[in-house]
C-alpha cells in the first residue's frame, strides 16, 4: 500500500474521529437550548437556530462541490490513461505503473475525504464556539 493511500486513510480516520466527538457536543448544546427556549425563543436563540440551518446548507454545498471536483479530476486522469493506452501502447507501462484497482481505491478515498472535510471543519468550529458560550 502506498504512503499516499495511508496518509489519506489516516486523514479520513482523524476527520471521522473529530466529527464523532464534535457532533454530539453541538447537538446536546443546541437541543438543550431549544428545550430551554420553548415556544418563545429569544432573539439570540433565533439567531443561533438560523445559523444552524444556514451552516448545514453551506456545508452540504461545499461538500458536494469538493466531491464533484475530485471525481472530475479522477475521470480526467483515467481518460488520459485510456487515451494514451490506445494511441501509445508501448508507452503504457510508463503511465500505468499503479494498478487500476489501486487508482480507484485512492480516488474513492480522495472523494470521500474532500466531502467530509467541510462538514468536519464546521462541526469542530461549532463545538469550540458553543462550549465557549
Amino acid at each position: 500500500m502506498s504512503t499516499r493511500t495511508n496518509r489519506r486513510r489516516l486523514s479520513l480516520v482523524a476527520q471521522t474521529a473529530e466529527l464523532s466527538m464534535a457532533v454530539p457536543q453541538v447537538m446536546a448544546h443546541r437541543l438543550g437550548r431549544m428545550a430551554a427556549a420553548g415556544a418563545s425563543p429569544s432573539a439570540r436563540d433565533r439567531e443561533e437556530f438560523k445559523l444552524m440551518v444556514d451552516e448545514k446548507v453551506a456545508a452540504f454545498q461545499e461538500s458536494w462541490l469538493a466531491m464533484a471536483t475530485q471525481a472530475v479530476q479522477f475521470q480526467q486522469r483515467m481518460a488520459l490513461q485510456m487515451w494514451t493506452a490506445c494511441w501509445l501502447p508501448l508507452a503504457q507501462p510508463a503511465f500505468g505503473r499503479r494498478s487500476m484497482q489501486r487508482q480507484w481505491n485512492e480516488a474513492g478515498l480522495a472523494i470521500l475525504g474532500a466531502g467530509l472535510a467541510p462538514v468536519s471543519r464546521r462541526a469542530s468550529a461549532n463545538a469550540k464556539r458553543l462550549t465557549a458560550l
